[in-house]
């Protein structure tokens, strides 16, 4: 399937942790580096970081995506044929599909596939399947979360009950994001789905866990990673 309109994208998948994998073909080595970037400035960061470890190999090469809306790409080839190694990477990057997952949705990452040249001419078709691969089987065996724009609410606790609200909270299915301790109360933070029905679910359980003696605050919304999936 093609990439889904995410003008108003409220979810898209991003890295759990850094990895690293290496494949071989035909004597030469191609060491993917797969990262999590939420700007190019960290992309840019993460490509020196990765030439540092590297500076022997004849190629850095590299793609990213990045924003809900996936609408910024990048790609170098580093010094390989035009079009043979950025492009294919990005496209194994924008197409990837979380295992789950109806759609490719992958978001905030960074590829940097590194080639340690082995003396055999790959050949155009050669190097976009190496470059291509390296990346798609790095990303086989990554580990995924979804970040999702969410409705933050804060619900204010007496210090006698906040332990026991939270945990009720949690067994509820709601996302905890912590509690704050302040000198008058505590104050519960937590993250809904943003859509009428679900936050007024939670509002729901909350009066119904409080007997009515407590409300939480509309705090806006923001950006929250959900637990992995893979």
């Amino acid at each position: 399937m093609g990439d889904p309109d995410l003008s108003r994208a409220i979810r898209y998948g991003v890295l759990v942790e850094d990895l690293e994998h290496e494949i071989e073909i035909r004597r030469s080595r191609f060491i993917c580096h797969l990262s999590r970037v939420e700007s190019s400035e960290d992309a840019r960061a993460f490509v020196e970081l990765v030439r540092a470890d590297h500076r022997l190999a004849r190629h850095h090469c590299t793609a990213f995506v990045l924003g809900p809306d996936r609408m910024t790409r990048r790609s170098n080839d580093d010094g390989e044929p035009s079009g043979t190694a950025g492009v294919p990477m990005l496209e194994a990057l924008a197409q990837f599909t979380r295992p789950g997952e109806q759609e490719a949705d992958l978001s905030d990452a960074i590829a940097v596939v590194v080639r340690y040249f082995g003396g055999v001419l790959l050949g155009a078709g050669g190097l976009v399947r190496a470059y291509s691969d390296a990346v798609s089987q790095t990303l086989l065996r990554a580990r995924f979360a979804t970040r999702q724009r969410m409705r933050l609410l804060e619900l204010p606790a007496p210090h006698s009950a906040a332990g026991r609200w939270e945990n009720d909270l949690r067994a509820s299915g709601l996302e905890v994001l912590g509690t704050d301790y302040l000198a008058e109360h505590a104050r519960i933070r937590l993250a809904v789905e943003d859509d009428p029905e679900s936050i007024g679910a939670a509002r729901r359980r909350i009066a119904s866990m409080t007997q009515g003696e407590a409300a939480a605050a509309d705090a806006g919304t923001s950006w929250v990673d959900l637990p992995a999936v893979r």
